[in-house]
């Protein structure tokens, strides 16, 4: 018995086999393709909106780890132990830091500390008084104005990430996380490679190793670029002024322990702390004030000109616009923890997407003819 064809078939009973969630124009399947696309984007956006703050929180905790294990590695050239106990004395190293920083220190500047603010606003109304002279009309209900917006935009970039334990526990989270991930950082390596395809795996590797490389360089030249500004301008506001017959600084152990933690913070950092330190200079006269701009052009040009370029010939060179961007678009985001992050997180971008174009461009020539046609 011969099988009949579809053509022999009733066109009733061809039309069964077409079910209705059945598409054959293929000019419906590619648009139907496309909105499966552009669905696929929109939900990926929205995941990333709810999940955004906790993934900071754990690219934070990465970037404390490297600065833990840029300290191993570096122990590990004068003491032949284990890793662990070289991450040990790291982590006792930064402990007995802050210990000092909040004891000592705390102890020796509090009182100019609390002189601090009184010395600000009286130099800011001498501010308003000379422009008064100049012609310049600036009523105090302006002032007040400015100032309150001057607040609320510095308290919108300042908010910490907002969660259910608050600041302290995202900090605790991240010290956490860090310690974890610094103590063995090939396993959670192998915990992540073991989630993609096998042969992705080779390229995640070399790429993870460049930018672990590429973080602890980073972050080795912040912390240099920190001491150094935080040594000199302590040594050139509590001392350079008597060469020339000005005298110390007033708060010069205030000014030098701000800059340097503000250091940790580029181009917005260095500006807050100068327009700190030229404010206090200008309270014990023109020649202080004008000796405390020279102070600042000196150390941000060393640091500039200097230690940037010294660390950033084995890292990757950040465009300085592009990191303001940067951290103006994280901090208004994220807060403070974004504003810390912003040129950290530009730098693995950047790194990730050279490693592509790298191996894009090794692959386009492997598929070259050999005569080059």
């Amino acid at each position: 018995m011969v099988a009949e064809s579809s053509h022999d078939l009733p066109n009733e009973l061809q039309d069964l086999g077409n079910s209705p969630s059945r598409v054959t124009d293929p000019r419906i399947r590619h648009e139907i393709s496309r909105a499966a696309v552009w669905t696929g984007v929109i939900g990926l956006v929205v995941l990333a909106v709810y999940i955004a703050r906790p993934l900071l929180v754990i690219f934070g905790a990465l970037v404390f780890a490297s600065m833990i294990d840029g300290g191993a590695r570096l122990l590990a050239r004068i003491l032949p132990i284990g890793r662990g106990w070289r991450v040990a004395i790291v982590l006792v190293g930064i402990v007995g830091f802050f210990y000092w920083l909040i004891n000592f220190a705390g102890a020796t500047i509090s009182n100019e500390a609390a002189q601090f603010p009184e010395i600000i606003q009286a130099q800011l109304n001498e501010l308003v008084s000379w422009a008064r002279a100049q012609g310049i009309q600036i009523s105090q209900d302006q002032l007040q104005s400015y100032a309150g917006d001057i607040g609320s935009g510095i308290s919108t970039i300042t908010t910490a990430l907002g969660g259910l334990f608050g600041a302290v526990t995202t900090i605790l989270l991240i010290v956490v996380i860090g310690v974890y991930v610094a103590v063995d950082p090939k396993l959670y390596e192998r915990g992540v490679a073991w989630m993609m395809p096998r042969h992705k795996r080779d390229d995640f590797y070399a790429t993870g190793a460049l930018m672990g490389f590429t973080l602890r360089r980073l972050m080795a030249g912040r912390l240099l670029g920190m001491f150094v500004e935080g040594v000199f301008t302590y040594i050139l506001l509590a001392h350079g002024g008597k060469l020339i017959g000005i005298g110390p600084v007033p708060m010069a152990a205030l000014l030098a322990i701000l800059t340097g933690l503000l250091a940790f913070v580029p181009n917005l950092g260095a500006l807050i702390s100068g327009v700190l330190m030229v404010l206090v200079g200008f309270s014990g006269g023109v020649d202080m004030g004008l000796y405390t701009v020279f102070v600042y052009l000196f150390v941000q040009n060393f640091d500039g000109y200097v230690i940037i370029p010294m660390i950033a010939k084995k890292t990757v060179d950040l465009a300085p616009a592009l990191v303001l961007a940067a951290q103006l678009v994280m901090g208004i985001l994220f807060g403070i923890l974004g504003l810390f992050l912003a040129d950290p997180l530009l730098a693995m971008i950047k790194v990730a997407l050279q490693r592509r174009a790298a191996e894009t461009g090794k692959d386009e020539l492997q598929e070259m003819p050999a005569d080059g046609s």
